[in-house]
């Protein structure tokens, strides 16, 4: 996750108390200082609307955090579904994103410095006390370096930054002695021998008790990290060294940016993703700014603002330039091969780069910030949350929402430099989407997908370290928070660092190593303040008329920009064939295909990119043979519509795609393994019968529980402990005969998603779930005028009266399109997929084969699109044909040109050793 920091608190780089001595280079002052230009680009809102926000979001912190504290602590996350602490080891393995728990109460440590950002002082020194008698930083556990790095010796250092200065007023923490700083110094040493490699680039992994490389660490082996892994470390460590005046850690971090810095590909000044911590070699070349970059950019231009460092500057502005001219395709913002920059890497984003339009104002390039901020906007309006990943024409690539914070954060920025009250209406938003789909009586539930409106359980730590801290100050006025936050910086997880380190035990060497390495021209040298009139032209509707084109761009159109065509369509270039406008029955394009690279380099580049973009077309389009998720929610007593759970659908049975939900009470077969005639017929008659998967096919179970006149059916997983969370989803098969008779909805749930609706059986005395293909409306749902006035949760609710069931949120009529499989990814938080194994014949679907849903309310997903415009301008002379079934088969699409891409062969892998050999 990355975080861009503070427009108005990153000010000073000089020696002097004053934060904003040399900001200039950041035109974080002349943001501000212009405020007034765009207020009157949109209605104000009253100060008391404001306070009401800010008193929402406080509340919202106090349910998260309360619940963390009642059910969760000392673990280090609470999972919020099931109302209790995840601790490592005790629940089933989720992968990479395991590695940010290390047993020290990760969750009340990335929260310290939010507490006092919310004014919750006595709750602070509460926390600090329990942190100093609780948090043991030594435990046989391996964690990641990065993550700890942020949120933990990030989270200490924020504390400690925080407790000095209540101290110094003279109120709280009058005990106070640097604890927080002893243990942030403990646990700075316990890092360091992650970076014993010849490159000075740290292991990704490391055991906090037993270090690297030993037997007992059972870490050391890895060869590759990220770069944002190794190059987002300068913050916490140099500040350490300043706090503390060990210089150790300020070096480490520093040769590790440097060693980056030198391996940059030197023509197009891109970093990879991935890279060897030995050798130096990129091993994965594409470069963005999301997951596996982003905040390695952003602790560039940090550092400079912290340590007052010109070459860390230099580099920024070095990078940034390469980014607006090779990623940046507004309003999008596209990986491409660092090697070859005009070829874009893929055709999806993801929502870590929702920081960049923050680090941007930061820069000072309001322009393309706003225009990303505002297609991110209309993604989670038409989503309500921004997808782990989204295709470029909007469609949801990974379902996933975390919660994450970064688009809050940007929001948070851009008001702050711009006093534009629209983004003020954008923070009033996100509140709303988090109070009606994600909050639940334990906490708020990350999206398992936003698709269905399903949930996960779990809420991460960064949650309460980032969300609550970026909307409380957007809503708040200076006399709302007990300190001066412009006297501070952001770290990427939020937490705060003084401004005035960069005067304290300044014993570091500032060589300048940036200018061994390049030539610079005088724009790496921007030291002075940007016009303010050609940031903010003098126009109250400035900000508005950049937003106004991008409005519809999720709903109605392409944004063709983003391929780079339009500059030479204008021109009268011939734009270059793309996959998705490819007709096998247009012979102008067979002919297209056979020059791919054989002409020339531009044509070869075309290739390759036709043949990765049909490669890709053609796996979403397969996907799309598989049955999306569907959803079990959960409308009586005390639910109300509030759970969601997971559930994979039947090959069989009614079609909840395409007939209306299924409604009804719950009831036990007998025998529960609904493998023969049930005995309790009169107990499932009218109802939703709960089966036991195991001892006979699913068909069977569909059959024996149907003649008994159940109206549906819900298979639970017989494997204890299975859960959708690390599962992938799971289709239930036929039993190879004909399944025509079976006419009722059948539905499959793993053993935590089937258990909650057990328990809510066994405490409650009647318990009514809705089957459907996605979550629904509460208001739709609930009829009965008691249940119609349920409170909402509001800034009123007290967390203590809310029910300890668990609760998910329903979900508005939203896309279902393909989600890849997440392997590829750097975000280094999706769980591995453990497929379950059964005598049960059944079609085990990853995340990476969830498709689209195909109901006719939703926008087509045929990959022709229904882009215009320059569309129609580039094919006039041949429509593009549009199948109005979505699940037609992409195969026989393909066919005429396989010839064709088996004669490409040679061309291809002597076009990528050209590469190579670049390199």
């Amino acid at each position: 996750m990355s975080e861009a920091g503070s427009g108005r608190g990153s000010g000073s780089s000089v020696p002097q108390r004053t934060p904003w001595s040399l900001v200039a280079a950041t035109a974080a002052l002349c943001l501000v200082s212009a405020t007034s230009v765009w207020t009157a680009g949109a209605a104000p809102m009253s100060r008391e609307e404001k306070q009401k926000l800010g008193n929402q979001v406080l509340e919202m912190f106090d349910h998260a955090y309360g619940n963390y504290m009642e059910h969760a602590y000392p673990a280090d996350e609470l999972m919020p579904l099931t109302c209790r602490g995840r601790v490592r080891g005790q629940e089933p393995s989720r992968g990479d994103v395991d590695d940010a728990l290390g047993k020290f109460s990760l969750t009340l440590i990335d929260s310290l410095d939010t507490l006092v950002v919310l004014n919750k002082t006595k709750e602070f020194e509460d926390a600090v006390r329990k942190v100093l008698r609780d948090v043991n930083l030594d435990n046989d556990v391996v964690v990641s370096v990065f993550e700890t790095n942020i949120r933990v010796l990030g989270g200490l250092l924020g504390g400690h930054s925080l407790a000095i200065m209540l101290k110094e007023k003279g109120e709280y923490m009058q005990w106070y002695n640097d604890e927080l700083l002893q243990m942030a110094k403990q646990l700075g040493y316990k890092l360091l021998p992650a970076f014993n490699t010849t490159s000075g680039l740290p292991y990704p992994r490391i055991n906090l008790k037993f270090g690297i490389r030993k037997p007992e660490a059972r870490t050391g082996t890895e060869t590759d990290t990220c770069t944002a892994c190794a190059g987002t470390l300068i913050l916490e460590f140099a500040a350490l060294s300043r706090f503390t005046g060990a210089t150790i850690f300020e070096e480490y971090a520093r040769k590790a940016l440097d060693f980056l810095w030198e391996k940059r590909q030197r023509s197009s000044n891109l970093v990879g993703v991935t890279i060897n911590i030995h050798t130096g070699d990129w091993v994965r070349k594409d470069s963005g700014v999301g997951a596996g970059i982003d905040s390695y950019y952003e602790y560039l231009l940090k550092a400079y603002v912290l340590l007052g460092d010109d070459s860390f500057l230099e580099r920024f502005n070095t990078h940034y330039e390469a980014i607006m001219r090779y990623i940046s395709q507004p309003p999008l913002l596209l990986d491409v091969h660092i090697h070859k920059p005009m070829l874009n890497a893929r055709t999806w984003m993801d929502a870590l780069l929702a920081f960049f339009p923050g680090l941007q104002v930061l820069k000072g390039d309001i322009r393309p910030a706003i225009e990303t901020h505002e297609m991110l906007y209309q993604v989670i309006k038409k989503h309500n949350f921004l997808p782990e990943a989204f295709t470029t024409d909007f469609r949801v690539h990974w379902a996933q929402h975390p919660l994450r914070p970064e688009f809050a954060e940007s929001t948070y920025f851009l008001y702050k430099a711009t006093g534009d009250p629209y983004y003020l209406e954008v923070g009033k938003t996100l509140i709303e989407n988090l109070n009606k789909y994600a909050r639940v009586p334990c906490g708020f539930a990350a999206m398992k997908d936003v698709r269905t409106g399903s949930h996960e359980d779990r809420m991460d730590s960064f949650f309460l370290a980032e969300m609550f801290k970026y909307l409380y100050l957007l809503f708040a006025d200076k006399e709302d928070i007990i300190f001066d936050i412009e006297d501070y910086i952001f770290t990427t997880e939020a937490h705060l660092l003084p401004l005035w380190l960069s005067t304290t035990n300044q014993s570091i060497s500032k060589k300048n190593t940036t200018s061994e390495y390049t030539e610079l021209d005088d724009s790496n040298f921007d030291w002075t303040c940007p016009n303010t009139q050609i940031l903010f032209p003098n126009d109250p509707l400035y900000a508005q008329s950049i937003r106004e084109p991008l409005k519809n761009v999720v709903d109605k159109s392409c944004p063709r920009g983003i391929i780079r065509v339009e500059e030479s369509f204008r021109s009268g270039a011939k734009p270059p064939l793309r996959a998705r406008d490819f007709m096998a029955t247009n012979p102008e394009h067979l002919e297209i295909l056979k020059k791919m690279g054989a002409a020339s380099s531009i044509d070869a580049e075309d290739g390759l990119r036709f043949m990765q973009e049909m490669i890709e077309l053609s796996s979403q389009q397969q996907k799309e043979q598989q049955l999306p998720p569907r959803a079990v929610q959960i409308i009586s007593h005390p639910f109300f519509g509030r759970v969601v759970l997971t559930a994979g659908p039947a090959q069989f049975g009614l079609d909840l795609s395409k007939h209306k939900e299924t409604r009804g009470f719950v009831a036990s077969s007998k025998p529960y393994n609904g493998c023969s005639e049930l005995t309790n017929p009169e107990a499932v008659m009218g109802k939703i019968a709960l089966i036991q998967r195991g001892q006979c096919m699913f068909a069977e179970k569909a059959r024996n529980i149907q003649n008994a006149g159940a109206i549906g059916g819900i298979v639970i997983d017989d494997n204890e402990g299975s859960s959708s969370d690390t599962a992938p989803l799971f289709q239930m098969a036929g039993d190879g005969k004909d399944t025509d008779d079976i006419k009722i909805p059948m539905l499959f749930l793993f053993s935590k998603e089937g258990s909650i609706i057990l328990d809510a059986l066994r405490d409650y005395e009647e318990v009514e779930v809705l089957l459907s293909d996605k979550a629904k409306d509460r208001a739709a749902i609930l009829k009965d005028p008691e249940t119609e006035n349920e409170e909402q949760p509001s800034s009123e609710h007290d967390p203590q009266n809310q029910s300890a069931e668990p609760m998910t949120s329903n979900s508005q009529e939203v896309d279902l399109a393909d989600q890849e499989s997440p392997e590829e990814s750097s975000l280094n938080s999706h769980p591995e997929l453990l497929s379950p194994a059964d005598t049960d014949n059944a079609a085990s679907v990853s995340p990476s084969e969830q498709n689209s849903n195909p109901t006719e309310n939703h926008e087509p997903t045929s990959l022709d699109g229904e882009c215009t415009d320059l569309d129609n301008q580039l094919q006039e002379q041949s429509e593009t044909e549009e199948d109005s079934n979505p699940n037609v088969s992409w195969g026989k699409k393909v066919q005429p040109i396989d010839s064709i891409l088996a004669d490409w062969n040679e061309d291809i892998e002597a076009f990528e050793m050209m590469e190579k050999d670049e390199l």
